[in-house]
């Protein structure tokens, strides 16, 4: 933690990983997969796509879900 000179405390991170960056440095990584994965299939499907693409699609997954928040609101 770092102390500015009014006193707010800031956390700084030393190092910034994705989940499935850690989970690719788990030792023994297989023990924590579902039956029939493979580290192989996965690191496929990490390469099919950008982050930011991945990052995109979530954000519009997240609109679409509280489009139907409101919609059952209003009614």
């Amino acid at each position: 933690m770092v102390t500015n000179c009014k006193g707010k405390q800031r956390r700084i991170y030393r190092w910034y990983a994705t989940p499935w960056e850690i989970l690719r440095q788990t030792p023994d990584m297989a023990r924590y997969l579902r039956e029939g994965m493979t580290r192989a299939e996965l690191e496929r499907q990490a390469g099919t796509k950008s982050d930011t693409e991945v990052a995109r699609r979530m954000q519009e997954a997240k609109q679409k879900l509280r489009a139907g928040f409101r919609q059952k609101r209003s009614a």
